[in-house]
């Protein structure tokens, strides 16, 4: 069970370090669908 909890330990400070690209990845995909959507005629 101890080594569960440091596996989920691990994984949580993954997650928690590589948030901050994800929002940045969505921020960009989501500018890039909006200009599309504006852009297109």
């Amino acid at each position: 069970m101890r080594h569960v909890a440091n596996g989920y330990r691990g994984l949580e400070l993954m997650v928690g370090l590589n948030a901050d690209r994800l929002i940045f990845i969505l921020a960009i995909a989501g500018t890039l669908l909006a200009a599309s959507y504006i852009g297109a005629p």
